[in-house]
């Protein structure tokens, strides 16, 4: 029989990777798991994309190949889930019509202007971003791969909190919505800051404040967009939790950049 814990694991890698995980339980306690483990999915995505723009350095590429390999992986491991949730969630807003309206908007399969448009600056800002700290030094490069996609993750954790509802009655968002514990998902927060800093911290006494900021700063702005779509489209959706997730990791990213 399989522990707990690992059905949370497998629903976490299931849902949030395409790696060869089959997800055994579809439940809610399944759910909650998953969401607590979203982040470790971020340090496994994160860890292959670092890995896959440090193999190109040593090879003799440059910081720009390597950001566009630190921005590329994590897309590919997901299946552009999150990249289309992106794009989804701002069709959706920018549409401006109700909320029904919009999550039908959402739910179809072409991309609108507003979605396009996103996509092109996200994927800009985080090329960017990337490519700055590759050339400031492989180690911080790879540090900045990482951290984001664990802040990506980290939001979804928050975002799947009890007292934030679905959209719709069916859909990863009516799965997930409202499993975590409140004080659980702070508590899972809090530890992923800590070692978000202590990781800074093999870099420099500075790389301490500005990686545990990066994850505020990560959360914060996702919790904006998290509060601003409930109100839109009266809760959340799958394509919600992948725009926080791209929206939280290009955050970070930034501020990384920042100093």
């Amino acid at each position: 029989m399989t522990p707990p814990p690992l059905h949370g694991l497998r629903f976490a890698f299931g849902t949030l990777s395409v790696l060869p995980v089959q997800v055994s339980r579809w439940d809610r306690e399944a759910a909650r798991g998953g969401m607590l483990c979203a982040p470790l999915v971020g340090v496994v995505l994160g860890c292959g994309a670092a890995l896959a723009a440090l193999a190109l350095l040593f090879l003799g590429a440059g910081p720009l190949l390597a950001a566009v390999a630190g921005a590329a992986v994590p897309a590919v491991l997901t299946r552009g889930l999150h990249l289309d949730g992106l794009a989804d969630t701002a069709d959706g807003l920018g549409s401006g019509k109700p909320a029904e309206d919009a999550l039908r908007i959402m739910k179809q399969s072409d991309i609108g202007p507003f979605g396009v448009i996103t996509l092109v600056f996200v994927l800009l800002a985080q090329v960017a971003a990337l490519a700055q700290l590759y050339d400031d030094s492989w180690a911080r490069g790879a540090l900045a791969t990482v951290v984001p996609a664990v802040a990506a993750r980290l939001a979804l954790t928050l975002a799947a909190r009890t007292g934030v509802p679905a959209a719709r009655p069916e859909g990863l968002g009516a799965a997930v919505a409202g499993v975590v514990p409140v004080r659980a998902a702070v508590a899972v927060a809090l530890a992923v800051t800590g070692v978000a800093a202590a990781a800074g911290a093999l870099l420099g006494t500075y790389d301490i404040v500005r990686t545990a900021l990066a994850v505020v700063a990560a959360l914060a702005v996702a919790e904006l967009l998290l509060r601003h779509c409930t109100r839109r489209f009266g809760g959340v959706t799958g394509d919600v939790f992948g725009g926080l997730a791209e929206t939280a990791a290009t955050t970070a990213l930034v501020v990384l950049t920042l100093g």
